[in-house]
C-alpha cells in the first residue's frame, strides 16, 4: 500500500484522462491518475478502441500547448472538406450532396483524424516521462472522503491519494461521479454503432463524408494510407438488431453491405482488422461539480457519434477547467472555482446534447416527412452563407 499526495487526482486513464493529466502537469500541477485497466495500445488486441476521432482546431491548439502534437501529428490525417450525402431507400439512392470547405473558416483544416488506440499509445508513452504525473494503471477508484480543503481517495489496490481536487474522467459509468452523488439523465435510441477501419479503391482526398439513410449516418473519415492503400475509419450507425447482424456477418457479406451502404463512393472497401460495436445514447450529468470533484468528458456527457462532437466536447471541458484552475491558483478546488467551471460548461454541454439528439432523430428516420425536413435543412444550412459559417463555427467549438 502506497500513499500519494498531489494537487489533483484524476479517475480514468482513457484519452480524456490522459490529456487532462498532461494538461494540468504542463501547467505546473502535480497529478495522480488512476485507471483499473492497462492501456490497450495495439489495434489487434481484443479490447482495442477501433474508433477514430477527428480532433478539431481547439483540440489541436491544446495539444500544441502541452507538447502532445509532435507525437500525434505523424499519425494524423487533415480533414479539408466535409461532405454530406442524403440518400433514401435500399439500395440507397442519392438525393443530394453538399460539401463544406474548411477555408470558409480560415487557413487550417477542420480537424485532424487519428485512430483512438494510436492516441492512447502515444500519450501513454508521453506520460511515463513526466515528473509531475503518477500514472497508476491497474488500480481504479474505490472510495472518497471529501473535506473542506482536500479529498482522500482509496484505490482498488489499497493505495491512497490525498489531493486538493478530484476530476472524474472515467467514462459514462463513472464510479467517481457516482461516489460524489451526481446523477445522470439518459436517452436511449435502440441504436448501435459499428466502428472499424477499411482500405478502399479510390482516394478520399481528405474529405470526411456522412451518408444519411434510415438507421443513422454512415461516416467515412480519412486516415493515412495503410500498406500503401487508401484508408479510412468508418462509423456505421444502425438500429440495434441490424448492427448486431452486420457485426456477425462473414467478411465477404459485410464488405458487400458496406459497398451498397456507401453508395460505392470510394469503390470497393476491404475490412482491415476487427469490428467493434457500441450502444448509442445521450447521457448528461445533472451537475458538473460536487464539493471538490469536477466531472469531465463522458462522465459529464455521452453523445451520439455525429459531427465529431463527442471527444472534442470532452476536451473543451478540459480546456475550460484548466483555464479556471490556472486563474484560481492556491484556491484550486475551492467552491468559487468549482462554480466557475459549472457556469463555463453547463450551458454549452446542454445545448450540444439537444442539437445532437435532434440531429440523430432526423438523420436516422425512415419517415418520408422527416426525410424531407432533413433534405431541406441540409440545403438551407449549406446554401445560405451566413448560416453555413455560423453552423461550422458552432461545430468547431470555442477557440
Amino acid at each position: 500500500m502506497t500513499d500519494y499526495t498531489a494537487d489533483i487526482f484524476i479517475s480514468g486513464g482513457g484519452i480524456a484522462g490522459q490529456v487532462t493529466a498532461a494538461a494540468f502537469a504542463e501547467a505546473g500541477f502535480t497529478v495522480v491518475m488512476a485507471d483499473p485497466f492497462v492501456p490497450v495500445t495495439c489495434a489487434t488486441d481484443d479490447a482495442s478502441d477501433l474508433r477514430s476521432t477527428a480532433f478539431l482546431r481547439p483540440a489541436r491548439q491544446l495539444f500544441d500547448r502541452i507538447g502532445l502534437w509532435p507525437l500525434l501529428a505523424p499519425h494524423a490525417k487533415p480533414l479539408d472538406q466535409l461532405a454530406v450525402i442524403d440518400t433514401t431507400g435500399w439500395p440507397p439512392e442519392i438525393r443530394d450532396r453538399r460539401v463544406f470547405q474548411s477555408d470558409d473558416m480560415g487557413d487550417e483544416p477542420f480537424g485532424w483524424n487519428l485512430m483512438n488506440w494510436v492516441v492512447r499509445r502515444e500519450i501513454w508513452s508521453y506520460l511515463q516521462q513526466q515528473d509531475r504525473i503518477e500514472a497508476l494503471y491497474g488500480a481504479g477508484f474505490r472510495s472518497i472522503v471529501q473535506r473542506t480543503s482536500e479529498i482522500f481517495v482509496t484505490l482498488t489496490n489499497g493505495d491512497r491519494v490525498r489531493a486538493r481536487m478530484g476530476i472524474a474522467a472515467d467514462g459514462k459509468f463513472s464510479p467517481l461521479r457516482e461516489a460524489a452523488g451526481i446523477t445522470v439523465s439518459t436517452t436511449r435510441y435502440g441504436q448501435k454503432s459499428l466502428a472499424f477501419t477499411v482500405t478502399h479503391d479510390l482516394p478520399h482526398d481528405n474529405i470526411s463524408t456522412e451518408i444519411y439513410n434510415a438507421g443513422g449516418p454512415f461516416t467515412i473519415v480519412p486516415l493515412p494510407d495503410i500498406d500503401g492503400m487508401n484508408a479510412s475509419a468508418i462509423v456505421w450507425m444502425n438500429e440495434g438488431p441490424r448492427a448486431v447482424e452486420l457485426m456477425q456477418m462473414d467478411i465477404a457479406a459485410f464488405e458487400d453491405a458496406m459497398f451498397t451502404r456507401s453508395t460505392g463512393l470510394l469503390g470497393r472497401m476491404h475490412l482491415k482488422g476487427n469490428r467493434s460495436i457500441w450502444p448509442i445514447i445521450t447521457q448528461t450529468a445533472d451537475a458538473l461539480v460536487a464539493g471538490r470533484i469536477a466531472v469531465v468528458a463522458e462522465a459529464a456527457h455521452a453523445l451520439p457519434p455525429i459531427g465529431a462532437q463527442g471527444l472534442n466536447t470532452s476536451l473543451n471541458d478540459v480546456i475550460a477547467l484548466l483555464e479556471i484552475a490556472e486563474r484560481s491558483g492556491q484556491a484550486l478546488g475551492d467552491p468559487a472555482m468549482m462554480r466557475a467551471y459549472e457556469q463555463a460548461r453547463a450551458s454549452d454541454i446542454s445545448r450540444r446534447a439537444r442539437v445532437i439528439d435532434l440531429f440523430n432523430r432526423v438523420t436516422r428516420s425512415s419517415d418520408g416527412v422527416m426525410q424531407a425536413v432533413r433534405l431541406i435543412g441540409l440545403k438551407t444550412v449549406h446554401d445560405v452563407s451566413p448560416m453555413r459559417r455560423k453552423v461550422m463555427r458552432a461545430g468547431l467549438g470555442p477557440n
